[in-house]
């Protein structure tokens, strides 16, 4: 068993990596391009960015934001960002300056490192480009799992951002609990696509950090194109193919497709809800079956997979990773008999320590986070998503929360009130659709208003389709009786 899955204190996320390069040193560990590095260079490049932020004057604590499409220089810049005790505060390379202004300011962050044109929408901070922070300054030591790794963002920004807080240990944890999966866990011999953005917990911790953890080599992508991807699967004999579901409905356009994934041993989704018929379709067209599993930001992000079962059923999403805990809750928080749906509570030791910056609505005192998602669990323990507690939109694995989305609507012109839905779509899992009234005399066009959303959200918030209606539903409390728009909607 490796140093790393042993490891209960002194522990920095960034020795999985010295350990790998230890192992596995003359290994292909990532390619990128043209540009390949072994475990070895990867782990003296990732030494030289954490001196180089420690010769910037930066201290085991201090905040970074990382703002750039996936790459080795992310990748160096976040493993040395851990390395030097830093907190490395990963973004959406789509949000608009404004939500990069939000989460700057909420985050306190000191520098942020940047590539290409999004430098432009950084200000405030110092702004570097990788590999322009240099020197030899000596590292301080953060050794202590408990201390604050990354911020992840689990909504949009402009309205009330939330960062999750991810220790080192809980990011040690997913990462032990998906290499204790048995036969199906990831090993130096598989070779994985990383075209999952690593802003994104699935792209960062169940990709990255699990590559990194094994020793698996990484083939990096910056974004899904089908025939570029697939000529990357096919180059280097890719072996496992983590993708959200839209990628799924893309590749099946392609009449090679059997012949295109003939190295592909697994496929495994997660991120955004799998729609079950798009599943069979894949199955159907390339022999290999779609392992699904459920997780969240705050548990880093996994919490259930079909990996390792040997009959996983369609539609569920798995069980229980090893060493996390979960169980279907009722109002009161009180276990649900039988296999009535629930709230969908876990605990683990890969989950987070509440928000930035007070560590506020984290598990309780038992270790216990009441997800807000709910589901039921059949008679063999295999967890089937019912619905969300939340009003949650999940699009193309991306968090869009309705309430960030209608504050811009309201304020377009002619636009007395907003509701925001999520609507399925083959393309991204989720859409947003949203139901504006209009103000007394006022007769908004839908197509000037999603201009105007256009230059104040990240596009993937913006609405699909905008329906202009007389009035909205309301609950008694006044609130918008949502449900309803959306049984209307069907």
């Amino acid at each position: 068993m490796a140093s790393w899955q042993t490891r209960l204190v002194n522990f920095n996320f960034a020795d999985t990596l010295r350990d790998t390069a230890r192992g596995h040193g003359d290994r292909l560990a990532l390619v990128d391009g043209d540009r390949r590095l072994t475990w070895g260079q990867l782990d003296t490049a990732v030494n030289a960015a954490a001196q180089g932020f420690a010769a910037a004057g930066l201290v085991p604590g201090y905040r970074v934001v990382l703002l750039m499409a996936n790459s080795v220089e992310f990748i160096t810049s976040y493993l040395g960002s851990l390395r030097a005790g830093l907190v490395a505060v990963p973004l959406n390379t789509g949000l608009t300056k404004t939500e990069v202004g939000h989460v700057i300011a909420h985050s306190g962050a000191r520098i942020a490192v940047t590539d290409g044109d999004l430098a432009d929408k950084v200000e405030g901070i110092r702004v570097v480009r990788p590999g322009e922070l240099t020197g030899h300054a000596p590292l301080t030591p953060q050794t202590d799992p408990e201390a604050l790794a990354v911020l992840l963002y689990t909504s949009g920004t402009s309205g009330e951002p939330r960062a999750a807080m991810l220790t080192h240990r809980a990011l040690g944890a997913n990462v032990k609990n998906l290499a204790d999966l048995g036969e199906d866990r990831m090993g130096p011999d598989d070779v994985v696509l990383g075209v999952l953005p690593m802003f994104h917990a699935f792209g960062l911790n169940a990709v990255l950090g699990w590559a990194v953890a094994t020793g698996a080599a990484l083939i990096l992508e910056r974004r899904f194109d089908s025939t570029a991807t697939i000529d990357l699967v096919r180059r280097y004999g890719v072996t496992r193919l983590p993708l959200a579901p839209p990628a799924l409905n893309a590749f099946l356009a392609r009449p090679d497709l059997k012949d295109a994934l003939e190295t592909v041993k697994v496929v495994l989704t997660g991120a955004s809800t799998l729609e079950r018929g798009l599943a069979e379709r894949f199955e159907q067209a390339t022999g290999l079956f779609v392992h699904q599993g459920y997780g969240l930001t705050e548990a880093s992000p996994g919490v259930t997979t079909t990996l390792g079962e040997d009959d996983p059923k369609p539609g569920s999403v798995g069980r229980p990773l090893p060493h996390v805990e979960l169980r279907i809750a009722d109002e009161l928080g009180e276990d649900v008999e039988g296999d009535d749906p629930g709230e969908i509570v876990i605990r683990g030791g890969n989950l987070f320590s509440g928000y930035w910056p007070d560590s506020v609505d984290g598990p309780d005192d038992e270790g216990w986070y009441r997800t807000g998602d709910v589901g039921y669990l059949d008679a063999d323990g295999d967890l089937f998503l019912v619905d969300r507690l939340r009003e949650l939109i999940i699009v193309s694995g991306f968090n869009v929360f309705p309430s960030e989305v209608e504050e811009v609507l309201v304020s377009a012109p002619g636009v007395r009130e907003a509701a925001v839905i999520g609507v399925p779509s083959e393309e991204t899992g989720e859409a947003v659709k949203a139901f504006v009234v209009p103000k007394t005399g006022a007769a908004p066009n839908p197509a000037e208003i999603l201009e105007y959303a256009r230059t104040r959200l990240a596009r993937f918030k913006c609405p699909v389709e905008i329906e202009v209606v007389d009035h909205l539903p309301h609950s008694v409390t006044g609130k918008v009786a949502k449900g309803r728009l959306r049984e209307a909607d069907r």
